[in-house]
């Protein structure tokens, strides 16, 4: 069973990155940050954002949050 998968070319200037805020406020640039960009989620690391990002499908970004918090028995 194979899935199709296709490649988007994303500007990274345009999307409104966000970051958590239990990264410090920001200040030591230790955290990731994502963007949404139509039916994708784009994710960078905030020390070196020109290197790139990590492009995946919104579902799947929606099942990495319900099922990582659930999983890790939402350590807040």
């Amino acid at each position: 069973m194979s899935e199709a998968i296709s490649l988007s070319i994303v500007d990274s200037s345009g999307p409104a990155w966000r970051k958590s805020s239990y990264s410090g406020g920001g200040t030591n640039g230790n955290c990731v940050e994502v963007a949404f960009v139509g039916d994708v989620v784009a994710i960078r690391d905030s020390k070196n954002p020109a290197v790139g990002m990590l492009l995946i499908p919104a579902e799947h970004w929606r099942s990495f949050l319900v099922n990582g918090f659930h999983g890790l028995g939402n350590p807040r």
